[in-house]
């Protein structure tokens, strides 16, 4: 059997309908919980069953080096200006060959928080934008 090597963390694209955005720098926040209700049956004083609550999703942030494109911006503008605007959007994880290997789905999502850039006249690093996006679901396929 040959052998699987993981693959790397810096080759992925993320996908959200309608927005054409360059590489991004970073995307963390993919994971998914259920949360746990504790019940105690009024016979058995000692021992607390456990069972399956609601499903949660944790918000997607993402981090890219700052454009003429403000796309993503202006998603993130609609929430503030009160006209939501549900979108959903892909996480894609590609092999060295740039094949696509994993994807994570995630639908209606919207942008929860926008941060600009932090400046500083006396470094000469990439002046990186953040979107939060929060969403209702995601899958893994």
């Amino acid at each position: 059997m040959a052998r699987l090597d993981p693959y790397k963390n810096y080759r992925f694209l993320v996908e959200i309908d309608g927005i054409v955005q360059a590489g991004f720098q970073e995307c963390s926040g993919l994971s998914s919980e259920v949360q746990v209700v504790e019940y105690r049956e009024g016979g058995d004083p000692i021992n607390v069953r456990k069972l399956p609550g609601v499903a949660k999703y944790s918000d997607i942030n993402l981090k890219w080096g700052m454009t003429d494109s403000h796309e993503l911006y202006d998603w993130h503008l609609t929430a503030v200006n009160g006209k939501l605007q549900r979108k959903n959007g892909s996480v894609i994880v590609l092999d060295d060959a740039g094949q696509e290997k994993i994807r994570w789905n995630f639908f209606g999502a919207w942008a929860t928080k926008y941060a600009a850039p932090d400046l500083n006249a006396k470094g000469n690093d990439v002046a990186i934008e953040t979107l939060t996006i929060c969403c209702e679901r995601m899958q893994r396929v």
